[in-house]
């Protein structure tokens, strides 16, 4: 059998306390053949140097030391440096089961195909597994470019190329998008018009640690509004492509549209909702404009329709009371 140099790609940022937990469970592979890139992104608190000693024990590890550019920049390095056909990447909070590499490599040869997943769970800071964000299937499937775009739409797939085997061809004139915080979900679309589908397998062999610490999931207000802003244009990008390449998607593409505009209004602080932030303003124009969309669309459930209406017709009272409401309840 035909074994493929995999190139793993870890982005690191000031993550002493995990750094090695990870990078020792890419070690451990039982696909032998791979590389491990550690792309240091202006660490300051010493974890720059933790990666120059990782890659003294273990010669298939490459460390790259770069100023601070966010996790995109750090990827994009190490796509550029990758000597390996074939594409990995690993959160350095995270870590993998020894087989993870070779069973989606196996897979991938087996089958032809150019992209594999496989199924991830949540770990939380106190070590108990939490509630699957996404459910894995029962067994082995694959989902053409269409139906996973659909699974995306719906809030049933998983976009991370974390728990992705890729083929390094795919990204020669691709890269991730630097300066945003939902890059992986940009960049999973452009690489589904370009290919027949991906390959979903059963198990659960990569383990997101979740903590509240980490660039996704921190509670200051001007983080979220951002991330919220871009899930907005992910949403716009996604409709477009959904009506250029899978117009029988129509409908889910307008429940997603909806849908992240109103996760966005649900969160941004009430004193960012005023006629100077003109992004503010496009969302609760769109959403007016779509009113019959959100009446009549199959794929939203009754409360989202509702909440979407009365955030409409008066965005500012009910973001309001919706803010008053999670905070009695601490979770705001």
């Amino acid at each position: 059998m035909v074994h493929p140099l995999i190139t793993v790609i870890i982005p690191v940022y000031n993550i002493l306390d995990c750094l090695e937990r990870c990078v020792a469970s890419v070690c451990m592979q039982t696909w032998e053949n791979l590389e491990i890139l550690l792309v240091d992104d202006g660490s300051t608190d010493g974890t720059g140097q933790l990666c120059d000693r990782l890659a003294k024990r273990d010669g298939r590890i490459r460390v790259f030391h770069k100023p601070n550019g966010g996790s995109s920049s750090a990827r994009n390095l190490g796509i550029e440096k990758a000597n390996g056909e074939w594409l990995g990447f690993v959160d350095s909070d995270d870590f993998i089961e020894p087989q993870m590499y070779e069973t989606m490599m196996r897979e991938a040869l087996e089958g032809g195909y150019r992209i594999v997943q496989v199924s991830r769970d949540e770990i939380g800071e106190d070590g108990a597994r939490r509630p699957d964000v996404c459910a894995p299937p029962k067994e082995a499937v694959f989902r053409n470019s269409g139906e996973f775009l659909r699974t995306l739409l719906l809030h049933e797939g998983d976009c991370s190329f974390c728990t992705k085997l890729v083929d390094a061809s795919l990204f020669q004139e691709r890269r991730f998008p630097e300066g945003e915080l939902n890059e992986d979900f940009y960049l999973l679309l452009q690489l589904l018009a370009e290919t027949d589908g991906i390959r979903i397998l059963p198990q659960q062999l990569y383990h997101v640690y979740y903590r509240m610490g980490s660039n996704t999931r921190k509670k200051d207000r001007s983080e979220f509004s951002r991330v919220f802003t871009d899930i907005v244009k992910n949403a716009d990008y996604a409709q477009k492509l959904t009506k250029e390449r899978f117009p029988q998607y129509k409908r889910e593409a307008a429940r997603f549209g909806l849908y992240q505009r109103l996760d966005y209004l649900l969160h941004i602080p009430v004193e960012l909702m005023n006629r100077e932030n003109s992004f503010y303003r496009s969302v609760v124009h769109y959403c007016r404009r779509n009113a019959g969309e959100t009446v009549t669309n199959p794929y939203l459930t009754k409360k989202q329709k509702a909440y979407l209406l009365l955030l409409t017709a008066l965005p500012r009272p009910v973001r309001a009371a919706h803010r008053m409401s999670m905070r009695i309840r601490g979770i705001e």
